[in-house]
């Protein structure tokens, strides 16, 4: 079994046909990644039960996994599945900015 050292990601949930796969890149357990973390359970629960995989990646133990999703600001997360590839970055409080970043809620005409 690895230590907690060697262990790079944390997967929650199984992933589903069709579900959404999801990547939260965070950096160490201060108080925004931890907040991260909390509100993507979250958001996933409300609006994804059953249909979601989330895997957590901590830069400060991994910062080499940064390169391959082309990560510039902590947090961030990205979904890779379904396709296109979507990104939503900081603490992922506004329920609402995130549901449309990640398209699993449509985006509502502007009546502005």
């Amino acid at each position: 079994m690895a230590s907690d050292a060697d262990q790079h990601s944390i997967e929650i949930e199984s992933p589903e046909a069709g579900a959404y796969n999801l990547r939260l890149y965070v950096a160490g357990q201060t108080p925004k990644s931890l907040a991260a973390i909390a509100n993507l359970k979250a958001i996933c629960e409300d609006h994804l039960s059953g249909r979601y995989s989330i895997e957590v990646i901590d830069l400060t133990v991994t910062p080499q996994l940064a390169a391959g999703d082309q990560i510039v600001a902590l947090p961030t997360l990205v979904r890779t599945l379904p396709p296109p590839l979507k990104r939503v970055i900081g603490d992922l409080s506004n329920t609402e900015k995130v549901l449309v970043g990640l398209d699993i809620r449509p985006r509502l005409a502007s009546t502005s």
